[in-house]
């Protein structure tokens, strides 16, 4: 059950929502639209950070999560996590940025101290990226969660799958940060690596979090996925369940998994390296039926290319962001451009041909010149007023220097979304 506050302001939200209050939010109201027309209106392309030409840093690992506002009748706040890029996988501090302006503008983006680098040896930094923030209702805080990583004396990744494991600090309500605390789980099967990176994870009625991982032992090249029901009081994250193993053998194995809740049933999706992208559905966010690779109606799977997918439930539908390869974008690394959302048909775990839409377009010359083209691999769906969602975006482009623009995408409902 929500607590008392959460509750009445969702009344007090919802009664607005009646009373057509949505223009209280300076917002343009909703026009009633009917059942059979599609949910989505429209999809709007922004440049937050115009980071290819160098005018900004270029700000990646964008992701957003509301702060309800302390009224009901004024707009939710955006906190933001983001980091620089400069190479492959070379990323600076984590840093935090909040809107209060539904995207329009940005407060200037400030380092999170307890997700800064560390100094661990003369030629060796833990660092931490991959972080994605989530807004605690029963707490009002934020818990912003990714994992560490490390690098040697020049700058560059090493230990790339060795004493890897979750890591996060805590924003309060008063805007203050703890530090950097480690997410404790003492299994044999992840002695080399267990993580939760660039991954969605789901607020349960009671203040539980679902949260997926990523792990494998001292040994093993794949790493097999899981997901996890863990306590969260405000400062620490402690593991209470674990869920049965999930296990696909080709290449690193299962990565970057991302969890969901829709009308009664959990859904993850998960990232892999034999040219797919798999999905399942529990009844109870720990015990899972079988992968399915991803495809659409007809059976055809979607070729993927070891990239992460993320979900964006609307109250009437379910839509997955991907990327996926096509005739256009074939010779583009990881076919990491564009992106691409569509409608899940739940009860067939599949995606429907007919609704897939490009969410930010390819730019460039992908069949001439590939390798300029900015990718969008690492992407961040969020839910923001019951008329507009987002998936934001940093462009990685080592054509370039890997300078990019950091993306925003407006996508516009025809019908109130609820959750």
């Amino acid at each position: 059950m929500r607590p008392a506050g959460v509750r009445h302001a969702r009344r007090a939200f919802l009664a607005k929502l009646a009373a057509g209050g949505l223009a209280a939010w300076g917002l343009s109201p909703g026009r009633a639209a009917p059942a059979d027309e599609p949910l989505i209106a429209g999809i709007r392309k922004e440049v937050l950070w115009h980071g290819a030409k160098g005018d900004d840093p270029s700000w990646f690992h964008p992701r957003g999560c509301i702060i309800p506002a302390a009224r009901t009748t004024a707009a939710p706040s955006v906190f933001m996590t983001l980091q620089t890029i400069s190479g492959s996988d070379m990323f600076g501090p984590v840093h935090h940025t909040l809107s209060d302006d539904l995207g329009r503008t940005w407060s200037k983006p400030l380092p999170i101290e307890g997700l800064g680098r560390r100094q661990l040896a003369e030629d060796l930094q833990e660092g931490v990226c991959d972080v994605v923030p989530q807004y605690h209702a029963p707490t009002r805080s934020i818990l912003c969660l990714g994992h560490n990583v490390y690098y040697d004396r020049n700058g560059k990744l090493t230990k790339p799958a060795e004493d890897r494991f979750p890591v996060y600090v805590v924003r309060r309500a008063d805007g203050t940060f703890s530090g950097r605390r480690k997410v404790e789980w003492d299994d044999p099967r992840a002695t080399a690596i267990y993580t939760s990176n660039c991954a969605q994870r789901w607020l349960l009625e009671n203040g539980d979090i679902l949260m997926p991982l990523s792990f494998g032992p001292t040994g093993r090249k794949d790493r097999s996925a899981t997901t996890v029901r863990c306590s969260f009081d405000g400062e620490q994250l402690k593991i209470k369940k674990v869920g049965a193993e999930l296990r696909n053998a080709a290449g690193r194995g299962l990565l970057e998994p991302s969890v969901t809740g829709f009308r009664g049933k959990y859904y993850l999706t998960l990232r892999a390296e034999d040219e797919r992208g798999y999905v399942t559905v529990s009844d109870d966010g720990l015990n899972w039926q079988p992968l399915r690779a991803w495809a659409w109606e007809d059976g055809a799977p979607l070729v993927m290319s070891t990239t992460q997918q993320h979900w964006l439930p609307h109250s009437e539908a379910l839509f997955l962001v991907y990327t996926r390869r096509t005739e256009q974008n074939a010779k583009v690394m990881r076919y990491r451009a564009p992106l691409f959302l569509a409608q899940v048909d739940t009860a067939r775990l599949c995606l429907r041909r007919d609704t897939e839409q490009v969410v930010l377009p390819l730019m460039g010359d992908p069949l001439n010149n590939p390798k300029q083209v900015p990718l969008m691999g690492n992407f961040h769906p969020l839910n923001v007023t019951p008329e507009e969602s987002w998936v934001t975006v940093g462009e990685n482009n080592p054509g370039n220097g890997y300078k990019g623009d950091t993306l925003l995408a407006r996508i516009q409902w025809r019908r109130l979304n609820r959750f």
